[in-house]
This record gives structure tokens, C-alpha cells and sequence, in this order.
């Protein structure tokens, strides 16, 4: 589709290095207008106009989309963003568009209306108490048990949340949990505990539609070192047996149902433990990490496209062309460290080294939990006929990276 009469909107662009691949998808299907807090750089070639504000704020997007609307139509609102997803869902309403309903985002971002609606459908899910103060978390503690995890209550990317074994170490992770912020997220005091669940955990990312739910990507994941969650690796296997599994895919559709969430993209994640699976979380976008991207590669679907599809009320396509096993790991320093040096193996398809790819320069500062999330100087992504071949993969690349950094 390339509608030259009108727009796609866009609310937040993220950052290049994990964001760009799907403008690119999106603008390769009709023309963009970008709403974003800073003027576009890399952003600019995939765009046909932009407009700098606050996007994380609906009493500035929603006037300025009614103003956009005046020059130009604006056929659908996309957006793929964990802080400005609640802002495109009153941009969409307003001007009468296709997209998730405000109340479902509303519930899906905040942890605790999750966990009450879940609970009232009689969903599988963590033990939870909320807490405002250490006093309260003492006593949430005892009637959850430990070990525990904090989480903060409105926030993404697994930011202050922290793994508790016992009663000496929930000040600390209470404070962790309490404390932090996020960029174009509200700030809540309240602190989420919920009981550690033994398993393996899995992320799912679906279209919601007038079809029903429908998961088309799932991820295999792997955690940094306790007692954080910081995501570090994730796998797309060529022939997901989870698919087939009704019990999982049950709990899935019940859960959207529960929430409210009747249309657009979610990336649900979910906990395989020896009792059965367990809804961990329902984010109202698509997964982080490259995980649409790596899904690409191991599918042949382009979540990028899928999104535009649903912001356009157009039924996306989700039909597999290739069946590929397909992983990515992040590389971190074991600690906050300065980087010195870094020198990549380069990309060997015969290998099956997709890419090799550096995310900071010399002299790049990078922050561990509980200082600071996400603190990767690159990443690698292999694919293989099973995810023990990458892995492998994986390994001997990690082995001929060299890196030199400094506490």
C-alpha cells in the first residue's frame, strides 16, 4: 500500500540501533509523519514530515494530530513505544482510528490493574501484594513468601526489578524497586512483590483483532546473573511445538479478554513452570531486544508490516516463509565499566554468524544494575538448524570478540 492522499502517524521513533528496522518497514508501505521530543536525524530519510513534542504526553500529541489532521489525512496511528503507547491510544480515538481502546492500555501498563483483572478471571499468575512504604513490603512479604521479586509498578525493560531470597535483602531491593524512573513514564511509589516462579520463561507477540488472538512470534529467553532480569539472549525456533500447545494458547486468549485488549499488537510474557505456564506480563507493543527483528529473520514475517497493517485497520499477513532457527545475544561487561577497546569477529553466513554488530565506540560508559539497565556494547546473531547449533555459534563468536574496558 502507498497512499500518497495521507499519512501513517508515528508516535516515537526509540533508538536506531533497535527502532529503525521497523520505520523502515513502515515507510516502505506508505508515508510517515513522525511526532517525536527531539528533531529527526536517522529518522529523516524514512519520513515524510515530523513534528517535535511530547509524546509521552496526550495533552500534546492529541492537539497536535488534530492539527496535522487539517493538512493532511492521517490514515492510522503506529506506535511501538512502551511510554507513548498510552498517548497513541487517545491520538487514535480521538481521530476515530484503529487501535487497542485506552482503558485495555491503561490496564497493561499498570502492573497492578494487570494483576487484579487476571485475578478476576481466575488466570494463572504470580502471588502479588503492592506495597508504598518498607513497612507495607514486610508484610506483603510474609503473606507472598520468598523468595520474591520487586518490581516497580508502570515500568519497562525489566528497570528495579530485583530478585529477593530472604528477608536481609528486601530493603535494599525495596528501595531498587521504589526508586526508579523512566524516561516518559510516570513515576508510581507503589512497589509490586510477587513469588519467584521456577521455569523457563518465553515471550509471546500476538495480533489482536477481529480474528481473535492470534500469536505469530514466540522467544526463547535467557536472564544476566541473579538477582536481576536483565534480558540477555533470545531464541525463534525454526518449529515452535508451543504453538500446538492448547493450554498455553487458552490462558493467552483468556488473558487479552480480561484486560480489555480486542485489538492491535501485544508481547506477552510468560513463565513455563513445572505447574503449567504463568502470565507474567501483557505489554501493549511489540517485544524489545530485536526480538521482531530476529523473529524476521527466523519466519519471514516483518512485524514492522504487521503493526502498520492493524494501524491501517488492514487485515497483516502472518504467513510463515522460512522456518529457521534464529538467536540473538547482548554482550556485557560483568560490571559498570568504561570501554577501551572492542573488536568484533566479522558476520560468516556459512558459519551461520549472521551479524556482529558494535552498539557504543571507545570511551563508552556503561552502566550494570543497579546503576544502570541495558548496558551492552553489542550483540550477535546466529542462526542453525536447532538452538543448541546456535548457541554454539554464539559461543565461538563470544570467544573471538575481543573487548578492553575499565572499572
Amino acid at each position: 500500500m502507498n497512499d500518497a492522499d495521507g499519512v501513517l502517524l508515528v508516535l516515537g521513533s526509540g533508538s536506531q540501533p533497535f527502532r529503525e528496522y521497523l520505520i523502515a518497514a513502515a515507510a516502505r508501505h506508505c508515508r510517515l509523519w513522525l511526532f517525536d521530543p527531539e528533531p529527526p536525524s536517522w529518522q529523516r530519510r524514512h519520513v515524510a514530515g515530523h513534528t517535535v513534542l511530547n509524546v509521552f504526553d496526550p495533552a500534546e500529541a492529541i492537539p497536535a494530530a488534530r492539527e496535522l489532521g487539517r493538512s493532511v489525512a492521517i490514515r492510522g496511528v503506529y506506535c511501538y513505544h512502551e511510554a507513548a503507547i498510552l498517548s497513541a491510544a487517545l491520538v487514535a480515538e480521538e481521530l476515530g482510528l484503529p487501535a487497542p481502546s485506552a482503558s485495555a492500555v491503561r490496564a497493561v501498563r499498570d502492573k497492578s490493574m494487570t494483576r487484579a483483572l487476571l485475578a478476576r478471571a481466575g488466570i494463572r499468575q504470580p502471588l502479588c501484594a503492592m506495597a508504598a512504604s518498607l513497612r507495607e513490603a514486610e508484610l506483603a512479604a510474609e503473606r507472598v513468601g520468598f523468595p520474591l521479586v520487586t518490581k516497580p509498578r508502570n515500568l519497562g525493560s525489566s528497570q528495579g526489578v530485583v530478585k529477593v531470597g530472604g528477608r536481609a535483602e528486601l530493603a535494599a531491593a525495596f528501595e531498587i524497586s521504589q526508586s526508579e524512573v523512566q524516561a516518559g513514564m510516570e513515576h508510581c511509589p507503589e512497589v509490586i512483590l510477587e513469588e519467584f516462579l521456577d521455569g523457563a520463561e518465553i515471550s509471546v507477540d500476538a495480533v489482536v483483532s477481529r480474528d481473535g488472538y492470534q500469536p505469530y512470534l514466540i522467544a526463547h529467553k535467557q536472564l544476566g546473573g541473579s538477582p536481576w532480569f536483565e534480558e540477555v539472549s533470545h531464541t525463534i525456533l525454526g518449529e515452535e511445538p508451543l504453538f500446538a500447545d492448547d493450554e498455553l494458547m487458552k490462558m493467552l486468549t483468556a488473558a487479552h479478554q480480561a484486560v480489555g485488549w480486542d485489538y492491535g499488537i501485544t508481547h506477552t510474557e510468560v513463565k513455563l513452570t513445572p505447574a503449567g505456564p504463568v502470565i507474567v506480563e501483557i505489554n501493549g507493543r511489540l517485544g524489545g531486544d530485536l526480538i521482531p527483528y530476529i523473529g524476521q529473520l527466523a519466519t519471514g514475517i516483518d512485524s514492522g508490516l504487521v503493526s502498520a497493517d492493524l494501524a491501517l485497520g488492514v487485515p497483516p499477513l502472518l504467513r510463515r516463509s522460512r522456518q529457521t532457527t534464529t538467536a540473538i545475544r547482548f554482550l556485557r561487561p560483568p560490571a559498570s565499566a568504561t570501554v577501551r577497546r572492542i573488536e568484533l569477529p566479522m558476520a560468516d553466513l556459512a558459519a551461520g554468524l549472521l551479524a556482529a554488530v558494535a552498539l557504543v565506540q571507545a570511551g563508552a560508559r556503561l552502566l550494570m544494575p543497579p546503576e544502570g539497565y541495558v548496558g551492552r556494547y553489542g550483540y550477535l546473531i546466529a542462526q542453525g538448524a536447532s538452538s543448541d547449533d546456535c548457541a554454539d555459534v554464539l559461543d565461538r563468536a563470544e570467544r573471538a570478540t575481543a573487548v578492553e574496558y575499565e572499572p
